[in-house]
Formats: structure tokens, C-alpha cells, sequence
């Protein structure tokens, strides 16, 4: 969330909703191999659950450090090139998602609770649709929300310092994930 919140006030509308596609495309993946039972693998592996782990806090660190680097720069949203930024919103989206084991975590819960053995395959999809449609409706909701005009002059007046306390949240974040037990 509050990676899709930075990418929104520095990139906009177009960069909050990449953000967005990139975490739902990380939710179909975290869901796919979950269905196939990886997701039960990554869990019980404590060497695969820790990779996991430390590559989602390092990735959310260096958001943050990149976040609050940029905080020191006043940023006119004319001076970015958008077609080199149009896939860089995308992957941080995805990456982040798919880094994050409170995702595999989430999708396990759900899948070892509401779904058994004895779940038919057309419950076990509507259930995946209907997780994607409520995260594919909360996301663009949330960025417009953000994009809004007064919204967006209260944070232009306060960029550097949005940047910063973005930035430190996601390193918080990051920091927080390398030190949590399974």
C-alpha cells in the first residue's frame, strides 16, 4: 500500500495503477502456486521461507533508501519520461508483491482453510475470481482517491516531505520483515 502511495504522488494516476497491476500480477502468482502446493513447500521450508524473506526486506529497504533520496530533489511530474518509468512502475508493483511472504502466508490461510481436498475446482475458482475482483476494485479506487486535485496540491506542497516519510516507512517495513519469526 504505501508503495502504491509513493508511485501515485510522484508518478500519478498511470504510475498508482501500474503499481496496482503489478501487485495484482503478483497476487495471481502467489495464488497459482499456491493452488499447485509450492506455496506448502516455501512454508515448511524454513532456508526457502528465509531467501524469501530477506529478498522482500532488502527490495522494500532500497525503495525506501530510493524514496528518501529522492526526497532531497524537488520533482516536477512534467520532467518524468514517462515511457522510461511505464514498465519500472510495473515490476516495483510486482516485485514488491511478490517478494513479500505475507503474501504466500495470506494465500496459504486462505487456501488450507476455505479450501479442502473435497473443494471442487469451480468453487476453487470462484473463489480466486472473486479474491482478484475485490483486490482489482480496491486498487483503482484507492489510486483515483489519491490522484485527486486537492489531494494531489496538498502533497506537491509537501513533496520532500512526503518522499521522506515514505521512504522511512518503507525502510521501517523492510526492517520489520527481516526481523520477524515465521
Amino acid at each position: 500500500m504505501v508503495l502504491v502511495l509513493r508511485n501515485t504522488f510522484v508518478g500519478g494516476r498511470h504510475a498508482g495503477l501500474q503499481t496496482s497491476i503489478g501487485i495484482l500480477a503478483g497476487n495471481l502468482v502467489h495464488i497459482t502456486y499456491c493452488v499447485l502446493g509450492i506455496g506448502l513447500l516455501v512454508s515448511q521450508s524454513i532456508v526457502a521461507f528465509s531467501m524469501l524473506k530477506y529478498a522482500g526486506a532488502a527490495y522494500l529497504i532500497y525503495l525506501g533508501v530510493m524514496s528518501f533520496r529522492a526526497g532531497a530533489k524537488t520533482l516536477d511530474i512534467d520532467d518524468i519520461d514517462r515511457r522510461r518509468l511505464t514498465h519500472s512502475w510495473f515490476v516495483q508493483g510486482f516485485l514488491n508483491n511478490l517478494l513479500n511472504p505475507k503474501g504466500t502466508l495470506f494465500y496459504l490461510g486462505i487456501f488450507t482453510v476455505v479450501i479442502r481436498p473435497d473443494t471442487s475446482a469451480s468453487a476453487t475458482m470462484l473463489l480466486i475470481c472473486i479474491m482478484m475482483l475485490v483486490s482489482a476494485c480496491f486498487w483503482p479506487i484507492f489510486v483515483y482517491t489519491l490522484d485527486q486535485p486537492r489531494i494531489r496540491r496538498l502533497i506537491e506542497r509537501s513533496q520532500q516531505t512526503v518522499d521522506r516519510i515514505f521512504g522511512a516507512l518503507l525502510i521501517g517495513l523492510g526492517l520489520r520483515l527481516a526481523s520477524t519469526e515465521r
